[in-house]
């Protein structure tokens, strides 16, 4: 029996798992009509395989594993060749008595002419096709010319926090955590949980000795095979000293990192720094938001604030962390924002800062409209944060038209007056719980 048949047994005789369910069903989109190529992107270890056995296991219900066919493409025995995708359909037909009706594939975006392959196969229209990819490369923005039009692009981020409460083994009811002080602080030890170790499954579910060591262990393997193998990056230690000073940044410009860097003695063009910057982008593991400015010329001329994919990366590996709850509170906005707006074409993500360095963490455009501005700040208690936080939002609500001002809050809600503004304090928790 070839290598097809041996994959494609061991498919029909595979045991699924016991998995947790997300609040992302794909068996929706997979039975779309008419249908579409389903492409399922996301971070490394974010549970797109696992997402993927679900809907697996959802469609096995009226199925078989002959209609319904999975393979991980990462999987060492499939060999890195043309061959074996264009013999995949006849070899499933040749050890099947039914006709396959959905191919469920995972992490094809390494194999060569995967995306002419996808076409043809979708356009014979006998077959639907979910597939996954931890790379950008499967993205709206990079996915080749012969599949536009053809896929819909689905996105993958860590857990909710709803979902992160799931995972635990806590529930919580809204009128008690409001009403009973037990709950509340049940609430704000769960909140610290999450703002500290993240949403990445595998991490949430392990031991507490161990959590540290699988975010070491996921970074090393972003770094050498998603970044330095796919890319072909030959001046490892430059792109590693990049990645240290990304870690350790909130704001970076493409000139500040060349200069930082060449002080360290590593010389790095400034070109090959945007090469290596969209690397570490195409893995998803960071991404950045522009400053708002009508004109892109002056949106590159101005710092991007850097987030990274979960919280647990800062906390763990960036050297200048020192429970630093403001930047964590930050990023796992930043986060929860990206996931809310992720199939949103309509919604772009800023950050907002005016000549006197007054800033606003996060503006929301919703076509040519600012919709909201969002500001993060875990203690309002000092009278000069407060008046610090509320005078710039105040002031990017003037400039930008927008009177829906929410402050983010370790634990304080009210409604207040600044100025000529109503500004909403929320506590993040309740905020996340309303995704």
């Amino acid at each position: 029996m070839d290598m097809s048949g041996t994959i494609l047994g061991e498919w029909g005789q595979r045991a699924l798992p016991t998995m947790i369910e997300r609040e992302l069903d794909l068996t929706s989109y997979a039975r779309l009509r008419p249908p579409k190529i389903i492409v399922l992107t996301g971070f490394r270890r974010t549970g797109k395989t696992y997402l993927t056995l679900l809907l697996a296991r959802s469609l096995l219900r009226t199925m078989t594993r002959e209609q319904v066919v999975y393979l991980n493409f990462e999987d060492e025995r499939i060999p890195r060749r043309t061959q074996f995708l264009t013999g995949l359909l006849p070899a499933i037909r040749q050890y099947s008595t039914q006709d396959v009706e959905y191919l469920l594939l995972d992490e094809i975006q390494d194999m060569p002419d995967w995306s002419r392959w996808l076409r043809r196969v979708y356009d014979a229209g006998a077959v639907r096709l979910v597939v996954t990819g931890s790379s950008s490369k499967m993205s709206s923005r990079e996915i080749p010319t012969e599949l536009r039009g053809r896929f819909l692009q689905v996105n993958l981020f860590p857990l909710s926090f709803p979902e992160f409460l799931k995972f635990r083994g806590l529930a919580f009811e809204l009128n008690q955590v409001e009403s009973l002080p037990d709950e509340k602080a049940r609430m704000l030890r769960a909140l610290c949980e999450y703002v500290r170790l993240g949403g990445l499954p595998e991490i949430v579910l392990a031991v507490e000795s161990r959590k540290t060591e699988l975010a070491h262990s996921y970074y090393q393997t972003v770094v050498r095979r998603d970044i330095i193998e796919r890319h072909r990056i030959r001046n490892e230690e430059g792109l590693k000293a990049l990645m240290r000073l990304l870690l350790d940044s909130t704001h970076y410009t493409v000139s500040k990192l060349h200069n930082t860097l060449k002080s360290l003695h590593y010389d790095l063009g400034k070109a090959t720094l945007q090469r290596f910057i969209g690397a570490i982008e195409n893995t998803y593991f960071l991404f950045s938001l522009p400053a708002f400015y009508p004109s892109i010329k002056n949106q590159m001329q101005h710092p991007r604030k850097a987030y990274l994919i979960d919280n647990i990366f800062i906390s763990s590996l960036s050297s200048r962390f020192s429970r630093n709850q403001g930047r964590l509170y930050e990023n796992l906005v930043a986060i929860e924002l990206l996931r809310r707006y992720a199939q949103n074409t309509e919604v772009d993500l800023h950050y907002w800062k005016n000549v006197q360095h007054e800033e606003v963490d996060f503006v929301v455009r919703q076509n040519t409209q600012v919709s909201q501005l969002i500001q993060v700040c875990a203690d309002l208690s000092d009278p000069d944060t407060r008046k610090r936080e509320f005078r710039a939002l105040v002031k990017a609500s003037r400039e930008l038209k927008c009177t829906n001002l929410l402050v983010l809050t370790e634990d304080y809600e009210a409604t207040e007056r600044f100025k000529d503004r109503g500004i909403r304090c929320l506590p993040l928790w309740k905020w996340l719980l309303s995704s």
